[in-house]
């Protein structure tokens, strides 16, 4: 209960006073691909499907994969620098609030990804809700070694507090991991 007070404290503020930000980005974006508002479904807690929402880092052709399946040329010279300043994520506050994801958490995937769905929910991961960031980003874990992911997102959910919350954030922001790549 307390950590979800913290995603819906910190997701408001974060769009109160990201909002000025968040415009910005979002005219840059429409000058850069022409739909700055990236949307796709993925699994979310007790793998209810969601509509997480993103900044749009490729082109808007490009096929509905996970990103390290993905064509690197795909990502536009905006999409890269949200992607290294990880400002693609800003959106995912909405999530945040609306409940459909958490701050820390597993990275939600998509359904299409079979071995990720399989072992994670063996595993029971998909009985919390999914993260923005977490352990396995901080450790630059992926998407494309699914059961690595797994085991590393059971072992957060087994270990998370307050405390560890806050660090993994603090990691984040700081530039700690990469979350999914993009194969170039």
């Amino acid at each position: 209960m307390l950590i979800r007070l913290l995603d819906i404290i910190f997701a408001l503020c974060g769009l109160v006073f990201g909002f000025p930000v968040l415009v910005i980005l979002t005219l840059i974006g429409l000058f850069d691909t022409g739909s700055p508002v990236f949307r796709q479904v993925r699994v979310g807690c007790n793998k209810k499907p969601f509509t997480l929402v993103k900044f749009r880092t490729m082109k808007i052709d490009t096929p509905s994969v996970a990103s390290h399946l993905a064509n690197g040329t795909s990502i536009t010279a905006f999409g890269g620098f949200l992607r290294k300043t990880k400002l693609d994520e800003l959106p995912q506050l909405w999530n945040v609030l609306l409940g459909d994801m958490s701050l820390v958490g597993p990275r939600p995937c998509l359904f299409s990804q079979d071995e990720l769905v399989i072992e994670r929910d063996r595993l029971g991961v998909f009985k919390t809700r999914p993260g923005i960031t977490g352990l396995a980003q901080v450790n630059q874990i992926d998407m494309s070694t699914p059961l690595l992911l797994a085991k590393t997102d059971k072992q957060m959910i087994d270990t998370l507090n307050v405390a560890n919350y806050f660090k993994y954030i603090l990691m984040t922001i700081l530039g700690k991991g990469s979350g999914d790549r993009v194969k170039r």
